[in-house]
């Protein structure tokens, strides 16, 4: 019987896990503990690292794991790299659950740069009013842009205040809506949103409003990984199951 070790934090990883108890296949569920009230889930879970590449490999011989699935963030670039490292140092088959990434449309007005620090300089100008849509972790390094009015919107209440100068905060939890998000940035003046190409439907509701009130997107691509196998679905996953237990002649 296979076990599946699900690296999560994202809807995709949820609806996988949900999807594995439902079929009856073990699995077990891994966040690295950055949201302080995760959602219930249908499997076990696991909170925090594992150590690096190796630490990851050792967990996955002791607790029998026999399948990888990195349902993580895009942008989770670290743990991705040490997920394709430790599969094959353990010798656990891996595939890659990634939602496709969003695409610029008629009517968008995008900008692309690679990371968050070029993100920060591209924001070198004139004091706007910008939905920094990044998350808790970046802000900070938007302090040294702090002519800007920043409006933040956390998953959960922060330990301390952000340290911009001039922010508004709002804290919730997505899936957004259209009308929600439209709202939200007629109300705040919003100029520019800066964001991760992160995909999927539950962050997109801000792009659709962008759009609809021609405001200007800063768009940060996905970083570079290494390569692997890649899914968009729940249902490839079971397929990628499948085929690698044809493969083995299971």
């Amino acid at each position: 019987m296979p076990h599946l070790l699900i690296l999560g934090g994202t809807t995709e990883a949820t609806a996988l896990a949900t999807a594995c108890a439902a079929r009856g296949l073990p699995a077990t569920l891994s966040y690295a503990g950055r949201t302080a009230k995760p959602a219930a889930q249908a499997v076990p879970v696991r909170v925090g690292g594992f150590g690096g590449a190796a630490g990851l490999a050792a967990w996955m011989a002791a607790a029998g794991v026999t399948h990888l699935v990195d349902a993580t963030h895009p942008f989770a670039a670290r743990i991705s790299a040490n997920a394709v490292v430790a599969a094959a140092q353990a010798g656990v088959p891996l595939v890659a659950l990634t939602r496709p990434p969003w695409r610029e449309q008629i009517g968008d007005g995008w900008s692309h740069v690679a990371d968050i620090p070029a993100a920060v300089a591209a924001l070198a100008g004139p004091a706007e009013r910008i939905l920094l849509a990044l998350g808790r972790m970046h802000v900070g390094a938007f302090v040294t842009q702090p002519q800007h009015h920043y409006l933040l919107r956390f998953v959960d209440p922060p330990v301390e205040p952000p340290a911009l100068p001039h922010h508004h905060l709002v804290v919730d939890r997505g899936p957004f809506t259209v009308a929600g998000d439209r709202a939200l940035i007629a109300a705040h003046g919003i100029q520019r949103i800066v964001c991760k190409n992160a995909g999927g439907t539950g962050a997109e509701a801000k792009l659709i409003a962008a759009r609809e009130l021609s405001v200007p997107v800063l768009m940060i691509d996905r970083p570079l990984l290494p390569e692997r196998t890649t899914v968009d679905s729940v249902a490839a996953v079971f397929d990628w199951l499948a085929d690698h237990d044809a493969d083995r002649g299971v």
